[in-house]
């Protein structure tokens, strides 16, 4: 199918796609084809959305052929019965005058002198080809026009093309600009996805990641739960540029000890902190008053002093010398009462708050400042895997991610005003990668955790989010609107599929695509990163895939052997 023209434009136009009359046998094209439309000064690159079939006269397509002598039944076919493409109009690329003309020369004389130096690229659809214009399957040169080299530096080859195995690129550089997804319903191979994205992140080297490893599978090697096979860790193959951190002290990960462990000190704990568990800590109304009153009491290390406080009551001897009980002068109680705070919304507080103060991984005072570790190795340009080893608890999971980006979120923006007034070093970009999206960024939690302020924000401070997620639809919509690049796998939920396609441009068109990906190692490239929605064949996790991406498979010259041993 390379190059060989498959049809020819029949109508359409720009708020609608464009038909295409199909020539060829229309089993060697599939929805999702990426097809190009060669017109005079023009190529216009599209999509395939559905195919239909349709007859010059309806008697044709109501009577069977098959009574008739075969070479007269194809003539038929060819001429009465026809296949017609529906084709999503994406970019259009000026190509220059038609070497086959016969003023050629003239023609690009004049071209040349109207664009100068400037060299053509892509740009969105603007116009219509006309009638009968011929239409062909793209071929490797149209794909590295529109996604890249895969050759050169930056571009990630993040699968191929469906029909031809062509190489399909995102550019890494426009990826960490925004915040970006990974979508696609459970067994869909979500987490083979984002281990993929993350080695071309990591490879790339112009941004520090942030892994928010919840169920522990990125960090150290690991096995596939539905096929046994072994998995690859990421610190496996970037060994010295990754710091895996356990979350407690003394935690181990998979059996096998981190670089270092991750403690939060009582005073990191800030009242904010407490009140993004609202849902979690099922706290009442009354949370915020007495929270105030605490921090007004006690300052930064109001959560140790909360803490040290009891519930139990004293025996004294009132003026009269009667013995009646009073709370203990340590108390709650004791505490609301001297601060006008009501005894009973304190007390159901400590009683909530119970559940993190028997937390082992925060302590009063802390072996080290492992925050301000994790802070530093990001901004030295590695890549930290915070994996949450036992503790993956929902409430586990919302306090440490949302204290830990809170402090980053203030680091980034002091480093970049520092940048932006005093001349300051740059600022390191930074992708912070969550897992179960929607547990953080749901329309209840988005307005009160950190994470929706990088989503909208936080982009012009060098911090950007890869949000990893099977239920898209459950994430706060302001929060989607803002993502950039979206890789999706299958779908099978339509308010998941109008989650992801939100704020695209013919998303209607591509609903049926996403819905009839298939279920394992098919997805559907949107966005930012991508100048035009595409679905790919995705690469494979496995040993090919590094050697192509670290180069273990080249063999070293005599040369490069002889430089390494010294001579």
């Amino acid at each position: 199918m390379e190059d060989k023209i498959i049809g020819y434009v029949v109508g359409g136009g720009l708020k609608e796609s464009f038909r295409v009359r199909l020539t060829v046998d229309p089993l060697t094209v599939q929805e999702g084809a990426f097809v190009v439309i060669e017109s005079g000064d023009y190529h216009f690159y599209g999509l395939v959305t559905d195919m239909q079939l349709g007859a010059t006269d309806d008697r044709f397509a109501d009577e069977k052929s098959d009574r008739l002598p075969a070479a007269l039944a194809k003539a038929l076919h060819g001429q009465t019965l026809y296949t017609n493409l529906e084709v999503l109009p994406a970019l259009m690329l000026e190509r220059g005058p038609d070497p086959d003309s016969p003023d050629y020369k003239i023609k690009y004389d004049i071209w040349i002198k109207k664009i100068g130096d400037k060299k053509p690229h892509p740009i969105p659809v603007k116009t219509v080809p006309p009638h009968h214009s011929q239409v062909r399957m793209a071929n490797e040169g149209d794909i590295a026009e529109i996604f890249g080299d895969p050759n050169d530096a930056g571009n990630f080859i993040i699968g191929y093309t469906r029909e031809q195995g062509h190489p399909v690129c995102i550019d890494m550089e426009k990826f960490v600009q925004r915040s970006s997804g990974v979508f696609g319903a459970t067994g869909t191979g979500k987490s083979f996805l984002t281990r993929l994205v993350l080695a071309g992140l990591m490879h790339y080297n112009k941004a520090s990641v942030l892994v928010l490893d919840m169920h522990n599978e990125y960090g150290f090697d690991d096995v596939a739960s539905d096929t046994k096979m072994a998995v690859t860790g990421l610190k496996t193959k970037f060994k010295s540029k990754i710091r895996i951190v356990g979350l407690g002290a003394g935690a181990t990960i998979r059996g096998q000890v981190p670089d270092f462990n991750l403690e939060i000190s009582t005073g990191d704990i800030s009242t904010t902190d407490i009140e993004t568990l609202s849902r979690e800590l099922n706290l009442k109304e009354t949370t915020p008053t007495t929270l105030n009153a605490l921090f007004g009491s006690f300052k930064n290390d109001w959560f140790a002093h909360f803490k040290a406080m009891n519930r139990e009551e004293v025996e004294v001897e009132d003026e009269k010398g009667k013995m009646k009980r009073m709370p203990h002068p340590e108390s709650v109680a004791a505490w609301a009462d001297a601060n006008g705070v009501n005894v009973m919304a304190a007390e159901a507080l400590h009683d909530k708050l119970r559940r993190l103060f028997g937390k082992p991984y925060i302590v009063e005072k802390p072996a080290a400042d492992s925050v301000k570790n994790i802070i530093d190795a990001l901004e030295n340009g590695q890549h930290v895997v915070l994996s949450y080893g036992e503790h993956e608890s929902d409430l586990d999971y919302l306090l440490v991610s949302n204290l830990l980006t809170r402090k980053i979120r203030a680091a980034w923006e002091k480093k970049t005003n520092e940048f932006r007034t005093h001349g300051k070093s740059e600022p390191r970009p930074l992708v912070i990668v969550v897992e179960e999206a929607h547990k953080l960024l749901n329309r209840e939690m988005a307005a009160q955790t950190t994470f929706a302020t990088i989503a909208r924000e936080l982009r012009k401070y060098y911090v950007t989010l890869l949000i990893v997620d099977q239920r898209p639809s459950q994430i706060y919509d302001e929060v989607m609107s803002q993502l950039g690049t979206r890789i999706s796998g299958w779908l099978g939920d339509d308010l998941d599929i109008q989650a992801v396609l939100s704020g695209l441009s013919g998303r209607d068109a591509l609903r049926g695509m996403l819905a009839r990906l298939q279920p394992k190692e098919e997805v559907l490239l949107l966005g930012w990163g991508v100048p035009m929605p595409l679905p790919v064949k995705s690469r494979r996790y496995d040993d090919a895939f590094w050697k192509e991406l670290l180069g273990g498979g080249k063999k070293k010259s005599e040369a490069e052997n002889m430089k390494e041993l010294g001579f």
